[in-house]
């Protein structure tokens, strides 16, 4: 996850780790989607780019799973 969000341009990187660091206070903000097949599994949207993550309740920790552009993020 660090090398995608490195790979990033400045101003981008900018405005996802802004995100990010909010998901701390609120990890289901406007906008969420909930994935299909996954009970703890959920995505933000921010710009072309989209933030893949899941949540852990009982422990709460806030896994980030990708961060990549709207036409990779759902490739395997």
């Amino acid at each position: 996850m660090q090398k995608q969000l490195d790979a990033l341009p400045d101003d981008v990187y900018d405005r996802i780790a802004e995100k990010i660091e909010h998901l701390a206070e609120d990890p289901r903000p406007d906008g969420v989607v909930k994935m299909k097949g996954s009970d703890h599994e959920y995505r933000i949207r921010i710009g072309d780019y989209r933030v893949r993550y899941e949540i852990d309740d009982k422990e709460l920790i806030i896994i980030l799973l990708q961060c990549k552009r709207r036409k990779d993020v759902y490739r395997k």
